[in-house]
């Protein structure tokens, strides 16, 4: 075996040991230290940042409201509809519309990859595949690309 391949074994050898071993040396987390380490600190919006909107995007490009013909639960596949209008109220009828989120406090995303099924007219869209898996506060991120321009608005939702 030449001199590189016995090398990259060994190196492997001891990267795979050092992987297997370096977990069970780490020292235990305490029970009070988890929710520091699961993003507790983040700032929690007021109450009146959350809620299905209107919300003004980022750059102040559209205004995008939410609607549900239920209340969004948690551990429910759901559909929601999103209206986007431009900075003068007219409907934004050729938005790419990106989705994404997630619990802030938790530090993890949506369970699923929402996405954008069809456009209703009027600036609607119907977004399918919608799911929250717990109660708690969620953001829930779209990024609205159309000829005014990229975007960005988050709705913070408490469920």
């Amino acid at each position: 075996m030449p001199f590189t391949r016995r090398f990259d074994l060994l190196l492997f050898r001891a990267l795979l040991v050092l992987a297997i071993v370096s977990p069970a040396a780490a020292p235990t987390a305490r029970a009070d230290s988890m929710p520091a380490m699961h993003g507790a600190r983040v700032r929690r919006p007021e109450p009146g940042e959350f809620g299905l909107g209107p919300r003004t995007s980022v750059a102040g490009r559209y205004v995008a409201t939410l609607a549900s013909d239920q209340p969004l639960r948690p551990r429910h596949m759901q559909t929601v509809r999103v209206m986007i209008r431009d900075t003068e109220g007219g409907a934004v009828d050729d938005a790419q519309i990106a989705i994404d989120g997630g619990m802030p406090q938790h530090g993890h995303g949506l369970p699923t990859r929402p996405r954008v099924t069809r456009s209703l007219g009027d600036g609607s869209y119907e977004i399918d595949g919608v799911r929250f898996n717990m109660g708690g506060w969620w953001e829930f991120t779209l990024v609205i690309t159309s000829a005014h321009g990229s975007d960005t608005v988050t709705f913070n939702l408490d469920l």
